[in-house]
């Protein structure tokens, strides 16, 4: 179990997937919680679902390729529970899976605006307050495909190698500051982003099975983890849900 008993999270892409898992194991942990995503109807159905289970949980609809939308995202954690404590940069897209050669250059570019620009944004907004209290916590969502070169997503892969330069830089710049400054690199997880990779047939990760894709939950758990002083580990790094060691640590079986 982890005590994130009066902390305040904001999750970014909160509407599915890791992004929901992360909201909920935050609550489940005494954290308080504002899940944001482009649309706010699936958010604000998550938040209620918190609230009802015995949470505290606000929504709000927010873009991230915005700055002024992750701004006021922030602004709200601060209005409604009165601090900020953790960022969880979780917002992110792969689609369109497309060849360099025959890829669509604005498609390429929204890629860049939400996986890169989203993830400044939020590290952008967040830090004033968490450099003036001198603490807080920032995990932003990597991959294996930050380090690797994979067929048809070159606008992923750039992204993600960018989140990782993203952790560096904010940890150089923060991290003596008293601010944690981490990645998590996942694996492949059954979201609705696998289901895009598995009709796409380029690659070889649209040939897994899924059988082989981890819950999203155990990514939420993770994350809690990596809020804790075990994060500590991992400043400036991404950790990889892969390693064996760090799943017997977080507690997933």
């Amino acid at each position: 179990m982890f005590d994130l008993s009066g902390q305040v999270a904001l999750v970014t892409g909160a509407s599915r997937g890791i992004g929901e898992a992360a909201a909920r194991s935050l609550a489940t942990y005494g954290a308080k919680v504002v899940l944001a995503a482009r649309s706010s109807g699936d958010v604000e159905r998550i938040a209620g679902e918190i609230r009802d289970n015995g949470g505290q949980a606000a929504a709000v609809a927010c873009d991230v390729a915005t700055y002024e939308d992750v701004a006021k995202a922030v602004q709200l954690c601060i209005d409604t529970f009165g601090s900020i404590d953790i960022l969880v940069n979780n917002a992110g897209v792969i689609e369109p899976i497309s060849r360099i050669d025959t890829s669509d250059p604005d498609a390429w570019g929204k890629v860049i605006d939400i996986n890169v620009k989203g993830v400044y944004h939020g590290i952008r907004a967040v830090s004033p307050t968490m450099l003036k209290k001198g603490s807080g916590t920032i995990v932003n969502i990597s991959s294996g495909a930050a380090v690797g070169a994979l067929e048809g997503w070159s606008q992923y892969c750039s992204s993600k190698a960018a989140v990782l330069s993203l952790t560096r830089c904010a940890d150089k710049e923060f991290g003596e500051k008293g601010l944690r400054v981490v990645g998590l690199s996942p694996g492949t997880v059954a979201t609705k982003m696998q289901v895009d990779i598995k009709a796409s047939g380029i690659n070889p990760v649209s040939q897994l099975d899924p059988a082989v894709h981890i819950p999203a939950e155990w990514v939420g758990e993770t994350i809690c983890w990596l809020c804790t002083d075990a994060g500590d580990a991992y400043r400036g790094v991404d950790c990889s849900l892969r390693d064996e060691d760090v799943r017997s640590s977080v507690g997933l079986t």
